[in-house]
């Protein structure tokens, strides 16, 4: 089984815009049961279908599948929940470990996330200066739920 320990943040700072290239990534959801999401991605050229089960604190299952590019953009708009999740995502190396910032845009445009894989619930790590509060627990910050209540209606 694949495993995915995440921790999620808010910005504290905005010294996050100068690092990484942005890069549009296009989600959708099939399922967005919090038992079972069922998310179709498009980022780049690339594109992929995950699997993920229900969340145990910052652990949860995760199986990830290529897809073609092709049959992700029908999936997208034809079959996913509807509006689908548009964003910006930078990768940023610090500290031996890799931050993805998220900048969404559309009904959930103002909010921006960061988020750390780990290897390890416990694992420790250095947070950039940029990084606020954890959020980690909090379901509307979920990337599902913005679909449903997005960032916009809060």
């Amino acid at each position: 089984m694949g495993v995915e320990i995440e921790r999620k943040f808010l910005l504290a700072a905005d010294g996050w815009r100068a690092l990484g290239a942005p890069v549009l990534l296009r989600q959708g959801y099939l399922s967005s049961d919090p038992a079972r999401v069922v998310r179709v991605r498009v980022e780049g050229e690339h594109a992929c279908m995950t699997i993920k089960g229900q969340s145990v604190g910052a652990t949860r299952g995760e199986w990830e599948y290529p897809i073609s590019l092709a049959d992700a953009n029908e999936l997208l708009e034809r079959l996913c929940e509807q509006p689908i999740v548009e964003k910006y995502r930078r990768r940023i190396d610090f500290a031996g470990n890799t931050w993805e910032v998220d900048e969404f845009l559309g009904a959930n445009e103002g909010l921006v996330l960061a988020e750390i894989e780990l290897g390890a619930e416990d694992q420790q790590f250095d947070k950039p200066e940029w990084i606020g509060d954890d959020v980690t627990g909090d379901r509307r910050y979920y990337n599902s739920n913005l679909v449903r209540h997005p960032f916009s209606s809060w």
